[in-house]
């Protein structure tokens, strides 16, 4: 198979953020492989490339990847058996919504296109991509697959909020922060911790951050680099049930 697949990282919301690169390849792809976190939503990937690049003409895949837990997070012991076994059925669902999708991706690239598979973000960070990477290697070895990185929402968060992530010998931890078990040794350990995804703990991250006397040193940037990007000087203003999806606390001691 002669054709490529790209992964394509075009940053975090602002369109002005995508690589000269990423232009580029998706202006010179006919196949666009677009993911969406529910069947009838529209992708959010896609709306960004829109704005800076025209897509007349090209033909668009869209990838609905299923919004469902494979790990259990901070359960009580007594659900261990029923999560392990939802975590398994999700597994399979999982498995074979990414198996239709690779093959969809190499009926394309057998065909004689190129086919340009767009993610927020960079596409090493936490990207739904690397859920297909070794469906597709498994399904056509030896396939040809370059990645584009681009800007990440840690790097245009940082940047909004005029932190910097490190200096010097300064240690830098990421996670997402529905893992909370070690947070507090964490943030004891790292001059500098980015917390992915609060939106749903963030009342158990500002009740911690206030027992380390740490609050001062966060911030909360919802949204970066969208049209309706929000940034938190003081997070114990935020209420949890009103904050995006798309939203980190970045903790600089």
């Amino acid at each position: 198979m002669k054709n490529k697949l790209y992964v394509i990282g075009i940053g975090p919301g602002d369109p002005e953020l995508l690589t000269l690169k990423a232009v580029r390849v998706i202006k010179e792809s006919p196949v666009l492989c677009v993911p969406k976190g529910r069947e009838e939503g529209s992708s959010l990937a896609l709306s960004i490339a829109q704005k800076a690049v025209r897509l007349d003409g090209k033909e668009i895949i869209e990838a609905h990847f299923p919004m469902v837990k494979t790990r259990a997070q901070n359960l009580p012991t007594g659900q261990a058996g029923t999560e392990h076994r939802a975590q398994t059925e999700a597994k399979e669902v999982l498995d074979d919504k990414w198996g239709e999708i690779a093959e969809t991706i190499l009926r394309s690239l057998k065909q004689g296109s190129d086919v340009a598979f767009l993610t927020l973000g960079d596409p090493t960070i936490y990207s739904t991509f690397f859920y297909l990477y070794d469906k597709l290697l498994e399904l056509q070895p030896g396939l040809d697959i370059e990645i584009i990185p681009g800007v990440s929402s840690i790097n245009a968060s940082a940047a909004r909020a005029n932190f910097s992530l490190g200096l010097g010998n300064e240690s830098i931890a990421i996670l997402p922060a529905n893992y909370l078990d070690n947070l507090k040794d964490t943030l004891d350990q790292f001059d500098t911790v980015v917390l992915m995804k609060v939106n749903k703990v963030l009342d158990e991250i500002v009740k911690l951050l206030r027992e380390m006397e740490l609050i001062s040193r966060a911030v909360c940037v919802s949204r970066a680099g969208m049209e309706d990007e929000k940034i938190y000087r003081d997070i114990t203003k935020i209420k949890q049930e009103g904050l995006n999806y798309f939203s980190m606390v970045i903790v600089r001691k």
